[in-house]
């Protein structure tokens, strides 16, 4: 590797490489989070946000060094997540546009742009706040700046020993940190960032570099337990959310807007996303202000006085420090979009797809649009459910996190999914954290609205056994509904008992099938000819949601067919009012059985 210039598959490797350097020590920096809130959250944040940045680089062949930036900022703003993940996203999204259209730069050139992505950090920030990941960035940018070398090794070698001496300094800027005895974690954050890029640059990426100065040694394991909450954080819900849309206002006109309403103010704009980072007493609000500038891809608002009493309990037990009352586990049926996923911090365990000889795992191995590639080719895989090792490794994961785990599962009457989940969770039994299933009696998007239902109560501080209570009323008064263009996948799958009913001779007859109260998927319509397919899908559906229903949400799946997205959006909204509508691709596993051309409608009744 020619290390005297950096191009985009230089940059690629590096960021992949730093992400596995965070998700390392995320326990780590979880534990001495103290600021700007003692919530424990700072190393899962930043895990989650380089986390979806890895992996959207992961599908790229991009080799030039400003297609590959520029993928790597507009990743992380849709998967940003915290002060920390914001702040990251703004570096990145600066350090693109002073890249450019750059194939690839030299190390006289990199200073530069070090510089103008650290000012656009800067210029973004309400309040931009010394002794965090900010000081990190302008420290390495003064100090790339004044060297004058020729190799990226180097560089970053010395950029290293830097941002190493800025870390040990931030308790002298900030009382806080000094007050517990750590560094700020964010910023110890970053700088295991620039070890990943120094240890892939180096050629060595696994050696174990010199460990950054230690703050957070004994007895201050708990920092983020043992620091008070404190009177200067007077908001209470740490609210995030991304929207998409066509005309989005400027940076300058949000922060105004949410500056009357809360603080420690995030706000990113680039292209049709708009992100939104602010600690308020009112999400709701800010959700329904940002509702009237486009789609609400996905929002959270998340209790920090939950989140510190979480981290008090377990200091208290001396048990591994948990970020949050509840984590959710659920299986790749849900559906759910990626940028959902992450906001929420859910963990996925994936089902199997198996070609011929081959297994491969859903959203791992194969994504949604090359499973698409495949069936346009006439493939034709069976599915298996996961296996119990890997439900032990979604749960082990989870209770990483979180005081109980809940695990919202595809149909125990469609799949072996929950049977299998059920094996592992009793293997668990004998864990600290308590494990919650809950049979969907649904999928797809039904199932991953429910899981997201089940984040959401658990963001807010519900006891996990309440939260189950509620998933099981909300289920009873929600479904999901299915047309296929074509039933011969639904049939081969053996999953439609009475569906050969329908066969005949007629010609293009396209089934509509629900998923009852039981879980079973079953036929309810017909429908002649494609054009009538959504026609029937609103009919049906207006039967289904009560006209008095106020508070309901959407989604809307489709297997190869996305021109059905928009129409049945406008339609619902048409009918419903400008609600939440979650749209995604069937992910392979749902269109093994639908088969290409169907789409779906799942409602959630909370009322």
């Amino acid at each position: 590797m020619d290390t005297t210039y950096l191009d985009g598959a230089g940059l690629r490797g590096a960021l992949i490489m730093s992400a596995e350097y965070v998700n390392r020590h995320r326990a780590d920096l979880n534990r001495i989070n103290v600021f700007p809130v003692p919530d424990g959250d700072t190393g899962t944040n930043l895990a989650l946000t380089i986390g979806s940045i890895a992996d959207q680089l992961k599908r790229s062949s991009e080799m030039s060094l400003g297609a590959v930036a520029r993928a790597a900022a507009n990743a992380g703003i849709m998967g940003a997540r915290g002060n920390c993940g914001m702040i990251l996203s703004h570096f990145l999204l600066g350090m693109a546009d002073a890249i450019g259209d750059r194939a690839r730069l030299r190390v006289s050139e990199f200073g530069q742009v070090l510089r103008s992505a650290t000012e656009h950090v800067y210029k973004a920030l309400e309040k931009p706040v010394e002794g965090t990941m900010i000081t990190i960035m302008r420290a390495i940018a003064d100090e790339a700046e004044r060297l004058q070398h020729s190799d990226f090794v180097v560089l970053f070698e010395r950029l290293l020993v830097k941002a190493r001496e800025a870390l040990a300094n931030t308790p002298e800027l900030l009382p806080a940190l000094k007050a517990r005895g750590v560094v700020d974690a964010g910023a110890k954050g970053f700088v295991h960032i620039l070890e990943g890029i120094s240890g892939y640059l180096s050629g060595d990426p696994l050696v174990a570099l010199e460990d950054t100065p230690e703050y957070d040694a004994e007895p201050s394991v708990f920092a983020a337990a043992e620091a008070d909450f404190g009177a200067e954080e007077q908001y209470r819900f740490c609210t995030e959310a991304l929207v998409r849309g066509d005309a989005l206002p400027e940076q300058d006109v949000v922060r105004a807007w949410l500056r009357e309403r809360g603080d420690s103010l995030v706000v990113i704009r680039s292209g049709d996303m708009l992100k939104v980072h602010v600690h308020t007493d009112e999400p709701e609000a800010v959700f329904g202000y940002l509702r009237g500038f486009g789609r609400l891809a996905s929002h959270k608002a998340e209790d920090m006085h939950a989140q510190h009493a979480v981290a008090e309990r377990a200091a208290a037990g001396h048990m591994t420090l948990a970020r949050r009352p509840v984590s959710v586990v659920t299986d790749t049926a849900c559906d759910l979009p990626d940028e959902i996923v992450r906001a929420h911090g859910m963990h996925l365990v994936p089902l199997n797809l198996i070609f011929e000889n081959q297994v491969l795992r859903d959203r791992v191995d194969i994504t949604a649009d090359e499973f698409v590639e495949q069936l346009k080719k006439g493939a034709h895989p069976s599915t298996s459910q996961p296996t119990p090792a890997a439900f032990m490794e979604g749960f082990r994961r989870a209770a990483e996190e979180g005081e109980s785990v809940i695990a919202v599962l595809l149909s125990s009457a469609l799949s072996g999914t929950f049977a299998s989940a059920q094996m592992a969770a009793k293997q668990r039994a004998d864990t600290e954290v308590p494990i919650h299933l809950f049979d969907s009696k649904g999928g797809s998007l039904l199932q991953g609205l429910l899981a997201l239902k089940a984040s959401e109560l658990g963001e807010l501080g519900w006891e996990p056994a309440k939260v189950v209570a509620e998933l099981e009323r909300v289920r009873r008064q929600s479904g999901f509904f299915i047309v296929l263009d074509t039933f011969e996948r639904a049939l081969a799958s053996g999953r439609v008992g009475r569906g050969k009913a329908w066969l005949g001779s007629l010609l293009d007859i396209k089934p509509v099938l629900d998923i009852d109260q039981t879980g079973k998927l079953i036929p309810i319509d017909r429908v002649r000819g494609r054009k009538n397919a959504l026609p029937k899908m609103l009919e049906v559906l207006e039967k289904k949601v009560p006209k008095s229903a106020k508070k309901v949400r959407f989604g809307i799946m489709h297997v190869a067919a996305p021109e059905m997205l928009d129409p049945v959006a406008d339609e619902i909204r048409k009918r419903w009012g400008n609600v939440d509508i979650i749209t995604s691709a069937g992910t392979p596993i749902i269109g093994t059985h639908a088969g290409e051309g169907a789409f779906g409608i799942a409602y959630l009744v909370e009322d």
